[in-house]
């Protein structure tokens, strides 16, 4: 049984966070060097505008989680926050630690002036989509993803 997310303390990312982030990265299943995710989470903490990193940490001081939420502006729809990525430890998944991730991250959309969440997870995920059904998310909308390198 994973161990109870009462030990488990919500904080804001900091630069030393990279080798854990990216190691849970790789978990989540987007393998990133060191070095890049470091690059990458300096700069979102250099331009907060982009979000905010949060990060669960255990009472021995071991990162378990991170989540990454955002606000972006659209025309189409109230301002709302997005849940980017989110990632616990295999080990401490089912303790709490991501519900814990999630009710700060909603706090911190609702001060940025959000009045809704959102977060996108892959249509393998099932454990994750029962998770965010838990939590009180709702499934609205399947959709399609494109991408075009730059």
């Amino acid at each position: 049984m994973p161990t109870s997310a009462k030990d488990v303390t919500i904080r804001r990312a900091r630069l030393s966070d990279a080798p854990s982030v990216a190691d849970l990265s790789g978990q989540l299943g987007y393998p990133t060097p060191e070095k890049e995710m470091a690059d990458r989470l300096a700069h979102l903490l250099r331009h907060p505008r982009f979000g905010a990193v949060l990060i669960a940490e255990s009472s021995e001081g071991e990162v378990v989680g991170w989540l990454h939420v955002s606000v972006t502006p659209l025309l189409e729809v109230p301002l709302r926050a997005e849940v980017n990525g989110l990632i616990v430890v295999e080990g401490r998944r089912g303790s709490g630690s991501g519900a814990r991730l999630l009710a700060a991250a909603e706090a911190w959309a609702k001060s940025k002036g959000c009045t809704t969440i959102s977060v996108r997870s892959n249509v393998v995920r099932d454990r994750a989509h029962t998770f965010y059904l838990r939590n009180g998310y709702e499934h609205y909308k399947t959709q399609k993803a494109f991408r075009k390198a730059l």
